[in-house]
């Protein structure tokens, strides 16, 4: 056991080569970069929570330096005919792209005092050859992903490994907690921990509301040892950083919007904004928005072939990496890119960022806004570019929660059980395990704070049998106890195929794209490419390609003859960003001051001939209160409702309204839900006054009508399917290849299937049915919304057009009976035939 103490004091303004480098700089330190260095000099571990581009990195990585270079003066030959300093520090980062840049940031005060630290990176970009480098001997400073510091706790004497390691620093820890990324952190961090009593952690945010949960989450419950609950350190940087949010305003304001009218027709301005700027980032919310933006502005301005480029995940590896240098560089002009690039990534040259459609979020578009004026002192800019009239009112919402300092939290996870599984495998590849040490251990991660004996007995029960249904398949029986009583795993291809498929990262099969005489471009998802034909051209990399075939779960393609015109557009899955709920209600508390004649910006100004005509031909809603419209047309019966609480809760909710209609009657309705509310279509007129009476809207028996209303049991079972592929049941790759998403899909049903039979207690099976009700179907807000309507009432309204709060869900609805080159028309007609009554 290495128990790790402190040097003798060395305060941080004494004599220290670290801080003459960093004086000479032209840097002064500032109080919170000396909080953290006095903190870390007395073995405390802590969160550091200050602006983006205001020093957290070095705040961070300096206290490490001072250390080092006060306990060994240079000059530096002992050291030197070592080899070098080892593994003393281990930084994790969410984004392999943050990666390259930290660890940059991270060598220049070596470099500058020729110190004997090394400094490298290993993420799923790094080559099988500098990782095998790396098994022998880690650098002084290792810059890497939660996936691959789990690959190596897999390693057999990963203890060794760590035994010189002095501190873990976890960047961007409001982008990993409440994910099972995060929780795969906790569980590294409490291993590291144990055979370093004296580890000492800080993990950097910039945007994060629940702070206290933040630093118990990163830092665990309690001491392995003894049991002691240590504080933490939370130090703010609570530094005046200025930030200026503005808008792209359309010169005219359609009074019947629709999703997508707006958003390329602002082209030209967004143009002009580049123009204005020495480089800009143009952000977007998916990679479908990234390719679609980048080939508009090349039509728009060919001339700026070369200096303008596209960055998101599914490029190639050097793809992103020449983009990355040459923003460093200051080379282009601007990048379309998507969150690959708005976590901490250090570009000076960025004067100036764009945000198409609005950022569902106050802490994502904080985040994106300090990718300009990274440094402190100098301000941030973020302009927003609406692709819809309504998120006018989403972008004055998101100013005014950043104003008021309203960040959204980031709940824990409560402690999930496929992570868990996957974690015990790893430990027991790599050298094995007491259960009850373990089991003391995991309980320090403060995910798994709670874990009951009975859940661990069953875990572990699950490792090593397959639990009761899956007892009789060796392949499930993961590992063995040995005479000594540790749990280990000794089966060569179990420990092959779990460091393949180590991860909680899920998404549709990803297939190489390559051309057919030369280099890879980039990945294309499985559901994407089965629907070509050899013939069809699409776009990836900014390049216009034209498919060949599929063979060998590779994309094979050719460059396109011609350029010109536009092919397909690729969708990858999972691009859809949540409204946060602290966002929905700041637009309801907007909306309740438009009711009331006020328009407090630019924004609000811009939208009030759309909300004029809401009020009108209906009404616009208080901020507590729900509006159902009711309306006929040729199409049947409208219900359109507008709780303003974000798609996924309304989708929710229209299940939930349906089911409770159709108890009175019997009657069949179509859904249709977006940001602002849902839609419910039908050949009769609903039950409406008499549901109301019975309390339509209300809490009671709220679970049992949730599952009433929707499918919850099918949509467990697809949950189960990344269940499944965390704990390790089905694997997504395996030796000599991958598996394709529907022999995945065929994989995790039939073993969903097993277990709801054999097996109905099974706990993996009770966490899908938790996930469905808390990710997809946001039980917890939707919850909270029935009893915000239930305390300001609803307001029921019959209308004789659709109107502009309606207009969207009925263009959502036509998209998928009308050809994409039909529908603009179609809308069109529609508009004017309002326009005119």
């Amino acid at each position: 056991m290495n128990t790790l103490t402190p040097p003798p004091s060395v305060l941080p303004d004494a004599p220290n080569p670290i801080l003459d480098w960093f004086s000479a700089q032209g840097w002064t330190p500032f109080a919170f970069q000396r909080e953290v260095w006095d903190a870390y000099r007395d073995g405390e571990s802590g969160l550091i929570h200050s602006p983006t581009g205001t020093g957290k990195t070095y705040a961070a990585w300096l206290g490490a330096l001072i250390e080092w270079t006060a306990a060994h003066p240079p000059p530096y030959s002992a050291v030197k005919r070592a080899g070098s300093v080892p593994l003393t520090v281990l930084w994790i980062t969410p984004l392999r792209a943050l990666a390259a840049d930290t660890a940059e940031s991270l060598r220049a005060p070596i470099q500058a005092l020729e110190l004997p630290w090394t400094v490298e990176t290993r993420t799923g970009d790094t080559s099988a050859t500098e990782r095998g480098r790396q098994r022998r001997r880690l650098p002084s400073a290792l810059v890497t992903t939660p996936e691959s510091l789990s690959l190596l706790l897999t390693v057999d004497d990963a203890p060794s490994l760590f035994r010189d390691l002095r501190l873990v620093v976890v960047d961007e820890w409001h982008e990993l907690m409440g994910t099972k990324r995060g929780v795969q952190t906790e569980l590294a961090l409490a291993r590291l921990r144990r055979s370093n009593p004296g580890l000492r952690a800080w993990g950097l945010s910039a945007t994060m509301g629940n702070l206290d949960t933040a630093l118990r989450t990163l830092l665990g419950t309690a001491d392995f040892e003894t049991g002691e609950v240590k504080a933490g350190r939370l130090v703010r940087g609570d530094m005046a950083k200025p930030l200026r949010i503005d808008t792209i305003l359309p010169e005219t304001i359609e009074r019947f919007p629709w999703s997508g009218h707006l958003g390329l027709t602002l082209l030209p301005q967004v143009i002009a904004a580049v123009e204005a700027s020495r480089t800009a980032l143009i952000f977007t919310n998916t990679r479908f928005q990234t390719e679609t933006w980048y080939q508009a502005i090349l039509e728009a301005r060919p001339e700026w072939a070369g200096e303008i480029a596209l960055h998101h995940s599914s490029l190639e590896k050097r793809t992103r990496e020449w983009v990355e240098d040459q923003l460093r560089a200051g080379g282009l002009r601007c990048v379309v890119c998507t969150s690959s690039l708005d976590l901490g990534v250090d570009f000076p040259a960025v004067e100036r960022v764009l945000q198409i459609s609005s950022p569902k979020g106050a802490a994502r578009l904080l985040q994106r806004a300090g990718r300009s004026g990274h440094q402190p002192g100098m301000e941030s800019r973020v302009t927003c570019v609406p692709a819809h009239a309504l998120e006018l009112l989403e972008i004055s919402a998101v100013r005014q929660a950043i104003q008021t300092g309203q960040i959204e939290d980031r709940p824990a996870l409560d402690a999930p059980l496929d992570v868990l599984v996957q974690h015990l495998v790893t430990i027991g590849i790599g050298g094995g395990f007491d259960p009850d040490d373990l089991y003391r251990e995991v309980r320090t991660a403060y995910t798994y704070r709670a874990l009951s004996p009975a859940a661990w007995a069953w875990a572990l029960d699950f490792v090593g049998r397959g639990g009761a249904a899956l007892q009789g398949y060796p392949q499930y029986t993961r590992l063995r106890q040995a005479d000594d009583g540790r749990y280990v795993v000794s089966d060569a291809a179990i420990t092959r195929v779990h460091r393949m498929s180590i991860g909680t990262i899920m998404g549709d099969t990803a297939l190489d794209v390559q051309y057919l005489r030369g280099g890879k471009i980039g990945t294309l998802e499985e559901s994407f490419v089965s629907r070509l034909k050899p013939g069809d051209r699409f776009t990836l990399a900014g390049t216009v390609l034209e498919f060949v075939r599929l063979h060998a779960l590779k994309v094979w393609v050719r460059k396109a003859r011609s350029q010109r015109g536009k092919g397909l557009v690729p969708r990858w899955m999972g691009g859809g960003l949540p409204l946060s709920d602290q966002l929905t209600a700041h637009i309801r508390a907007r909306l309740a001051l438009a009711k009331d004649g006020h328009y407090p910006d630019a924004e609000m100004i811009a939208l009030r001939p759309v909300l004029d005509v809401q009020s009108r031909l209906s009404v616009i809603p208080g901020s507590d209160q729900l509006l159902v419209e009711s309306l006929r047309t040729r199409e049947g019966h409208h219900l359109f409702c507008f709780p303003f609480e974000g798609r996924f809760v309304h989708e929710g909710l229209a299940a939930l309204t349906a089911y409770r209609l159709s108890r009175h009657v019997p009657i069949t309705f179509t859904l249709a839900a977006n940001e602002y509310g849902f839609e419910l279509l039908s050949d009769a007129p609903a039950p409406l006054a008499d549901a109301l009476d019975a309390g339509l809207f209300g809490l009671d028996n709220l679970l049992d009508d949730i599952w009433g209303s929707m499918n919850v049991s099918e949509m467990a079972r697809r949950q189960f399917r990344e269940i499944a592929r965390v704990a390790g049941l089905v694997m997504q790759r395996f030796p000599g290849g991958s598996k394709t998403a529907k022999q995945m899909q065929a994989s995790s049903g039939l073993i969903y299937d097993v277990l709801t039979q054999y097996d109905p207690h099974n706990l993996l099976i009770d966490q899908a049915r938790r996930e469905v009700l808390q990710n997809q179907l946001e039980q917890s807000r939707l919850y909270a919304a029935l009893a915000r309507i239930g305390a300001g009432g609803v307001l029921v309204r019959e209308v004789r057009r659709p109107t502009p709060f309606a207009f969207p869900l009925l263009v959502d609805r036509l998209r998928q009976t009308v050809s994409s080159e039909t529908l603009e028309e179609r809308i069109r007609k529609m508009q004017l035939s309002y326009e005119k009554w």
